[in-house]
């Protein structure tokens, strides 16, 4: 079997205060914050520079939706497209159109709790 996950490649969540939450976790935790949370770089066996985002959002945050959960996990996948056709054909529900950027495609599902799970083919040279 082809690999499908190779990593976290992040950790969405719901809250009343984004901004609260990311100082709170900077004052406490020395989270490395920004405005979109924090990116924790690290190296894959290969030794490729690779990245994970933690990122708190906006309870009324649409992007999570249609799942009613109050987080999303992004996983890191290695051909996004072969994938979402697999998952497809295993009978898992996929959610929208993969949408392209210069640091990597997206494609999300649902899991079978409901939850909605996104899928990155990652590019992570676009972020060094």
């Amino acid at each position: 079997m082809k690999k499908r996950v190779t990593g976290l490649g992040g950790f969405f969540f719901k809250t009343k205060d984004p901004d609260k939450t990311k100082e709170w976790y900077h004052k406490h935790l020395g989270l490395n914050t920004d405005q979109y949370g924090c990116t924790f770089w690290w190296k894959d066996k290969e030794g490729n520079d690779c990245s994970t985002q933690w990122s708190p959002m906006k309870d009324d945050t649409p992007y999570f939706n249609p799942s009613k959960s109050s987080f999303m996990m992004n996983f890191r996948v290695e051909n996004l497209v072969e994938l979402l056709t697999t998952l497809k054909e295993e009978g898992v529900t996929v959610i929208g159109e993969i949408e392209e950027y210069d640091y990597g495609k997206f494609g999300w599902i649902l899991d079978a709790d409901g939850n909605k799970i996104e899928l990155w083919e990652p590019i992570d040279k676009a972020f060094l």
